[in-house]
């Protein structure tokens, strides 16, 4: 019996892409009708297994008979691939239910994509209870090289085919026909081998997730290049992802929306911040796929991985013949954030031995004009051989193929990547460079700022890829405080994270001017005085914040200040009291923050505090279980992290201290399913030793 666990996952794949039987279900006699395309691809591509047709025509059609129903099919057909207009589509899963057939195709649009969701959901809910696993509607079909297929909509024409000799290469999976099509050809013309082309549509049925989670057991398949609007099921996917890195296989992901903004208002400034994609971005790089910003870095990564799918940690070697180069790629580099490392002193002996003695060699390096072609193979040797380097780049004005076979004889015994590039544009190159080009190991290119993008996030890829991830258990907290639902009242908020181990500053709710004045003779002047009640999140500009009362008088004046404040700004609010704290010492203000996705889970984010977070933008996420040193790296990495080593004289700050109050951030989001966001402004860094701590707090559950 077939059911709904029939309808996903890597069997129900299997079934779809490599299927033992086939039906087309509404062919026409017509040629060049969708239909017939289908079928002129089977029989084009020497489907070996049995191909059914069903349509209106009562004529054979191609010698084979003609079914009026999909209901005649014989039982358990692998494939029905529907070229049906919309209108068709309900009635013929319903009959495919019937036949217990595996899998189908859909080709036609008019769906969810024009608003008609509930016509889709119809069609994936008889689908899904049946066991018949959907692909589509609104795609164009798939290629198969593995077995040889080709089911598109716009082509017959053959697939090649992967042998057990074949090199694994990679797999485009995507919701955009139009845009694998662009990928393969772009990668066609790299000659980058490819397993499987597959677009998946509005995704009905089958998803993101369920042919990663195939092509992580493919053994043709090396990198799997997806192409995402939407990835319906985060968890499954990042379990995909996960598996995928475990066996070695990379997954690079083009996810549009980054500009988009969050889909609905947030009360802390780290639910701004954070929005959609930024909480997928973090989640899913730190699971191992490598999300790209453009279809150029889709196309150059891909290959990258392809040819050489271990990425380096360290950065490049770098070979030209130009000074002005080395100092472009110096500023590119540091633009773009790609580690250019120093070399060791044996290596710019072997330069200073084997270059012209007027030049001055480092890395970049500069051969100068006029170098011999015996010294670029031994100068491109010591540079990749070089322990401080993870793969060589080579930007040169390549004229001769003796320049090429040079390079090559260089890096021929190293198995380290190589990028080469060929300086001057779109200006033709010579048939015998080409020849000599196609010779070599490395990736060809013709724009080095590509290139130096490309080895950016491909040696990023390396260090996330070698970094040992932590599994963050949940913890049972004492001392929690019951939290209603929404955001919680300061006071409260810091009781969550006292309990959880964060530094907050010594005070107490206070519920009258007494209360106060003894609260703050308990802690000591001067003090801070805030408004406390859970719908007034931001206090100060209600003038709900008064800071330096220095003395029981100034204790007094200020809450009755702060009374007829709130009464004036907020008449509808309910005070609980006011929360008096011991004023903290003087430091650098930061901001963390948490999130919790509804579909990714936990993130955090790091910034500079204050009003400083919103108008900068100078933030980094992570995700909820991040490491000490994770937290450390983002922190050096913000473009203020000058403020945190000790600027104009100030001390350095406790940065380690920032760190375990974001891991005790992170371990609450992930302890604490109700809390929906956590956000600490400013957290005062006070100096190396001397801690952190939370001045501002604010928690919503829900």
């Amino acid at each position: 019996m077939t059911g709904p666990q029939d309808a996903r996952g890597p069997k129900a794949v299997a079934k779809f892409l490599r299927p033992r039987s086939a039906a087309i279900v509404g062919i026409s006699a017509r040629p060049g009708s969708a239909g017939q395309v289908i079928l002129q691809s089977l029989k084009t591509n020497k489907f070996a297994g049995e191909i059914h047709l069903v349509g209106r025509s009562p004529e054979p059609i191609d010698g084979r008979p003609v079914l009026r129903s999909a209901e005649e099919l014989p039982e358990g057909v692998d494939l029905a691939i529907f070229t049906l207009p919309a209108g068709g589509v309900p009635d013929a899963v319903d009959q495919c239910v019937k036949r217990r057939v595996g899998s189908a195709l859909i080709f036609a649009a008019g769906f969810a994509e024009i608003g008609d969701i509930e016509a889709q959901e119809r069609v994936t809910r008889a689908a899904r209870k049946g066991g018949l696993a959907l692909v589509g509607p609104n795609c164009l079909g798939y290629t198969n090289n593995v077995d040889g297929m080709m089911l598109h909509m716009l082509f017959a024409r053959e697939a090649r085919r992967w042998t057990e000799r074949s090199k694994p290469g990679v797999a485009f999976v995507g919701q955009s026909g139009g845009m694998l099509g662009h990928m393969q050809r772009a990668t066609d013309a790299r000659g980058i081998p490819i397993s499987y082309v597959v677009t998946t549509g509005n995704e009905a049925g089958l998803d993101l997730a369920d042919f990663t989670e195939f092509l992580v057991e493919d053994r043709a398949t090396s990198v799997i290049a997806l192409y995402s609007e939407q990835i319906r099921r985060p968890q499954e996917f990042l379990d995909a992802v996960r598996r995928a890195r475990a066996v070695g296989k990379r997954v690079v992901l083009l996810h549009p929306g980054k500009s988009s903004k969050a889909k609905s208002a947030a009360q802390s400034h780290t639910g701004a911040l954070v929005g959609d994609y930024g909480a997928m971005r973090t989640v899913v790089e730190a699971a191992g796929a490598l999300v790209v910003n453009s279809l150029d870095e889709f196309v150059d990564v891909t290959e990258l991985l392809v040819r050489f799918p271990d990425p380096p940690s360290k950065g490049p070697g770098i070979i030209t013949a130009s000074g002005a180069f080395v100092a472009l790629t110096n500023d590119f580099a540091e633009e773009v954030g790609l580690e250019v490392p120093a070399i060791e002193p044996h290596t710019l002996k072997v330069f200073n031995e084997v270059l012209p003695a007027f030049g001055t060699y480092g890395n970049p390096l500069d051969t100068t004009a006029g170098v011999r072609t015996e010294a670029l193979s031994v100068a491109s040797k010591a540079l990749i051989d070089d322990p401080n380097v993870g793969m060589l780049f080579i930007s040169y004005p390549i004229a001769a193929p003796h320049t090429v076979e040079a390079f090559n004889k260089g890096f021929e015994a190293s198995d380290k990547p190589v990028v080469m590039v060929a300086l001057g544009d779109t200006f033709p190159m010579p048939p015998p460079v080409l020849e000599a080009v196609s010779r070599s190991r490395a990736v060809f290119s013709r724009s080095s700022d590509r290139a130096i993008r490309a080895i950016h996030l491909y040696t990023k890829y390396g260090r996330s890829l070698a970094r040992q991830r932590r599994i963050t258990e949940p913890q049972s907290f004492t001392g929690l405080p019951k939290l209603a639902s929404g955001p919680q009242p300061e006071w409260l908020a810091k009781k969550v994270l006292a309990a959880a181990g964060i530094a907050v500053p010594e005070g107490e709710l206070a519920r009258s001017a007494d209360e106060a004045v003894a609260v703050a003779r308990r802690v000591g002047f001067p003090v801070a005085m805030k408004a406390q009640a859970a719908a007034l999140s931001h206090k100060t500009e209600a003038g709900g914040v008064i800071l330096d009362l220095g003395d029981e008088a100034a204790v007094r004046t200020g809450w009755d200040a702060m009374i007829k404040n709130i009464k004036r700004a907020a008449p509808g609010v309910r005070l609980d009291g006011t929360l008096i704290e011991k004023m903290s010492a003087r430091g650098v203000e930061l901001m963390v923050g948490a999130k919790r996705d509804p579909g990714w889970g936990p993130v955090l984010l790091l910034g500079l505090g204050g009003i400083w977070v919103e108008a900068l933008g100078d933030v980094r996420l992570l995700p909820g279980d991040a490491s000490g040193d994770e937290i450390v790296e983002a922190l050096q990495n913000l473009r203020t992290a000058k403020l945190l080593s000790g600027f104009r004289g100030a001390p350095p700050v406790d940065v380690p201290a920032v760190a375990r109050t974001a891991q005790a951030i992170g371990t609450l989001m992930l302890s604490c399913p109700e809390i929906r966001e956590i956000d600490v402004n400013p957290l005062m860094v006070h100096a190396q030793g001397e801690g952190a701590t939370a001045l501002d707090a604010l928690i919503v559950t829900g």
